[in-house]
């Protein structure tokens, strides 16, 4: 049987505690296990056993040179079920600061923040596999900025989002 999707990340961090008050607060992931230095933390919507470990390494950390020096993980992509939520999550990223950008891939809309250590994720609503038409699937020929609220009146708020959308 071939490989079903992404279970869960680990993350190396500066202070697991800082690292786990960001990820509670700005999307909401709740603690399932902890020991010093180290954290398993669980999204609302999951049935994992975790989705996020973080293992502390020290203040002293440098910066992750991934992608500007080194080879290394880009980022992690978290997915949310409608739009609404997208949004709710992109006011609270805004609040803390740590939202860097968000994009409209056609078939995906992404929001791209930072966690405390600079480390790139993002959130993302994928569009209803019922919902891609020719012209969705053109568009993924190009990145465009995101406009939340031209999506929310294209697909509406609560619409639940195409978990495993087809390329093809």
């Amino acid at each position: 049987m071939p490989v079903q999707r992404l279970n869960h990340a680990v993350l190396y961090v500066r202070d697991v505690e800082r690292s786990v008050a960001f990820y509670r607060e700005a999307l909401g992931f709740e603690v399932v296990m902890s020991m010093p230095g180290a954290a398993f933390l669980q999204a609302g919507g999951s049935t994992n056993d975790h989705d996020l470990g973080l293992f502390q390494i020290g203040e002293q950390a440098g910066p992750s040179a991934a992608g500007r020096s080194t080879v290394g993980l880009y980022h992690l992509a978290w997915e949310v079920d409608t739009l609404e939520e997208l949004r709710r999550i992109a006011v609270r990223l805004s609040g803390l600061g740590s939202l860097a950008g968000a994009s409209d891939h056609s078939t995906t809309k992404a929001l791209y923040a930072k966690d405390p250590d600079g480390l790139e994720f993002e959130v993302s609503w994928l569009v209803p596999a019922s919902l891609i038409t020719e012209d969705v699937r053109r568009g993924r020929e190009s990145i465009r900025p995101l406009d939340l609220d031209a999506e929310i009146e294209r697909y509406g708020a609560t619409t639940r989002g195409g978990v495993g959308v087809s390329f093809a």
